[in-house]
This record gives structure tokens, C-alpha cells and sequence, in this order.
């Protein structure tokens, strides 16, 4: 029986907002690959997600004349990241004899014009902001994690318009590159779809996406190699596995930061409690395969 897994990568993999370096980035991107390969030699029929906050982000602050909105932005960076992914991936898949083709398909995302995220930005898109920048743009900027960066609205992604393509293709056995950076936000007016100024969050797309599709798998790869408890202290405890009820309760604690893995674990809660035969494991780069046999990051039980 054909198994479908959907594989949710960060934009971070391809442009870091805190290292600049190529070398990292060429690492990272090798794992990912690897990933794909790995899955696709198990029998796996894969659907790629991206993010793409780094590159919207640097895009926009190019675009000083604002030629072009924010949704506009999105479309382009799903083309870029996807031709990125598909050149990199043709390459690996000729030297080891693989069948499949790559496709990458431009993804709309219904959202509600009237979600509350429009009048509270939070998403964090483009670089780190030094203060000289703070003080000069007239953005929303937040602090996160890794310093001062812009925010935008990032509204609940209620329906991904262009499933039925990504579902033929994938069912032709193409390895699918979609929702790139959560999809290009959309409403829908009378019978008119319109872009609508935001980015949605990747990890909440990919988990509509898989539930959609009713996947086989959910996963969700960052640079960590599991979910801990007290991150970057003395007493970090990491979790293999954990329960819905376990995580629930350590999001609700306020465990996870609201700019960094608390989106992702919302995804994994969400996708488990909505498809309890689904495999949902989070992991990094590099260890997708062994992640989904239970022998690498965090499986959600």
C-alpha cells in the first residue's frame, strides 16, 4: 500500500536568519535531501513544505517602493525555494538511478479577512534588525529569540485551494514541493480569489495539508533534535515520546516560545488529535527515516 508523508522543512534551512553562512546552509539542505531520498527508497510518496521568512523578508526590504505586496512576495519565494529544492534534489536523484520527477506547484490558502491576526502582527519574516533599522522603518517589529525582527499578520489557514492538484500529482509519484511558506494568503470574494497582505504559518499549513490528505505522516524537521523541557539549560530534558495530554500541558505552561517551536508543537497537536493513526514525529534534518521508526526526535502518541 502506497504511504504518503508530508515533510515540513523551515525557510532557515535555506537562508538563516542568524547565520549567513553557505557552507551551513549547503549542510543543512544535504540532510534535507538525504531525507527525501531515504523516505522515497522506503516507499514513501513525499510532499515537501517550506518556510520562507528569511527570503519574503529580504525581498521586502529590496522592494523599497513597494511595487509589490506582501502575498505577492509569497508567491515569488515559493518559486524560488522550490526551484532551489527541485535543482538541488534533480541532481542527487540522477546520481542514485531514482525515477521520480519534481514538481513545484504555487499554492493558495483560504484564510478569514476578518481573523484577528490582521490587527495583532506576530509572524517574524526577514533578518535580524539591528538598532540603527529599528529606529529608521515604520514596521511592527517584535522580540524574539534571536533579536528585533519585522512582524506581520499571520492569520489560520482554513483551506488550501489547490489541493486537488497536489493530490494528482503526488499521485503520480512526483516528489511535490507546495505551500511554500504557508501558502499564498487568499480570500475568497463572491466568486473571486483575492491575495491578502500576510504570511501564514508554515507548520500550521503542513498540518492542514497532511490532515487534508489524509497522510500517512507528519513530519515536522527544525534544529532541534527533539522537543525538550528547559531548552538551553543545565536540567534540558529531551522527550522521545509524548502524549497529546503531555504536550498540551507543557504548551500551556508556556515551554515553548510563541516565535519559535510553539507553532510547531500547536501543528503536531493538532494533526494527532484530528487523524490518530497518523505518525506525527518532529526531528531534525537528516533523521526523518529513523525519526518515524521511533528511533530518532519526538514521536507524538
Amino acid at each position: 500500500m502506497v504511504k504518503t508523508v508530508v515533510y515540513a522543512l523551515g525557510g532557515n534551512a535555506l537562508s538563516s536568519p542568524t547565520s549567513p553562512s553557505k557552507e551551513t546552509e549547503s549542510e543543512v539542505l544535504a540532510r534535507v535531501i538525504s531525507d527525501i531520498v531515504d523516505l522515497l527508497e522506503s516507499g514513501w510518496h513525499v510532499i515537501m513544505t517550506h518556510g520562507n521568512g528569511p527570503q519574503v523578508g529580504h525581498l521586502l526590504a529590496l522592494d523599497t517602493e513597494s511595487h509589490h505586496e506582501l502575498d505577492e512576495w509569497v508567491a515569488a519565494t515559493q518559486s524560488m525555494i522550490g526551484y532551489q529544492l527541485m535543482q538541488s534534489m534533480s541532481s542527487i536523484f540522477a546520481l542514485r538511478n531514482r525515477p521520480e520527477r519534481i514538481v513545484v506547484v504555487p499554492t493558495r490558502v483560504l484564510v478569514d479577512v476578518n481573523d484577528i491576526a490582521f490587527s495583532t502582527p506576530t509572524k517574524p519574516i526577514g533578518p535580524i534588525l539591528t538598532s540603527d533599522i529599528v529606529m529608521k522603518v515604520d514596521w511592527d517589529i517584535a522580540e524574539t529569540i534571536h533579536g528585533p525582527r519585522r512582524v506581520v499578520a499571520s492569520p489560520q489557514p482554513k483551506e488550501i485551494i489547490d489541493l486537488d492538484a497536489i493530490r494528482h500529482i503526488s499521485d503520480l509519484h512526483a516528489v511535490t514541493i507546495c505551500c511554500g511558506g504557508g501558502g499564498i494568503p487568499t480570500v475568497r470574494e463572491k466568486n473571486n480569489f483575492i491575495g491578502i497582505p500576510a504570511v501564514i504559518d508554515k507548520d500550521h499549513c503542513s498540518s492542514l495539508l497532511a490532515l487534508s490528505l489524509d497522510a500517512d505522516a507528519f513530519i515536522i524537521t527544525t534544529a532541534a533534535k527533539g522537543i525538550a523541557t528547559n531548552f538551553g539549560k543545565e536540567n534540558e530534558t529531551f522527550h522521545p515520546t509524548l502524549s497529546i495530554n503531555q504536550l498540551q500541558s507543557m504548551l500551556d505552561e508556556g515551554e515553548f516560545p510563541q516565535g519559535s517551536m510553539a507553532p510547531k508543537v500547536k501543528s503536531l497537536l493538532s494533526a494527532k488529535r484530528s487523524s490518530a493513526n497518523m505518525k506525527v514525529v518532529l526531528c531534525e534534518p537528516g533523521f526523518a527515516l529513523s525519526a518515524l521508526r521511533g528511533k530518532e526526535g519526538t514521536t507524538l502518541v
